[in-house]
């Protein structure tokens, strides 16, 4: 059974997820957070593929902190540029943008991502 704060999580995500969807030239950057670490991937939703990813485990990043969320947003900023990608829209999958979320799309930001 979900908590409380499970299902509030899941229902703001899925009324995001209504109004965004990301494509070729602009894909979804999603951002999921746990307790150990933060994910971000770039995602094409027409072909429902992953276009680029970036975690604090594949950084070597041992705690999930306000600073690593931001380097893992530069990363994948990074690794968009590379594959060409200029523009995202963000999806904070339901977590309050607040923290490290927020972290995430400020490094995703000042390493040259438009949203």
């Amino acid at each position: 059974m979900a908590s409380q704060k499970e299902s509030r999580r899941l229902r703001i995500k899925l009324s995001i997820r209504a109004k965004i969807s990301g494509t070729a030239e602009k894909p979804r950057l999603s951002v999921f957070r746990s307790n150990s670490g933060i994910y971000a991937q770039l995602i094409d939703d027409t072909k429902g593929s992953t276009l680029a990813a970036a975690s604090s485990k594949e950084l070597g990043l041992k705690n999930g902190n306000v600073e690593s969320a931001k380097l893992v947003g530069a990363k994948i900023a990074e690794k968009a540029l590379a594959a060409g990608v200029s523009t995202v829209v963000f999806d904070r999958n339901g977590y309050l943008y607040h923290g490290r979320v927020k972290a995430v799309a400020e490094g995703a930001r000042e390493g040259g991502l438009k949203f």
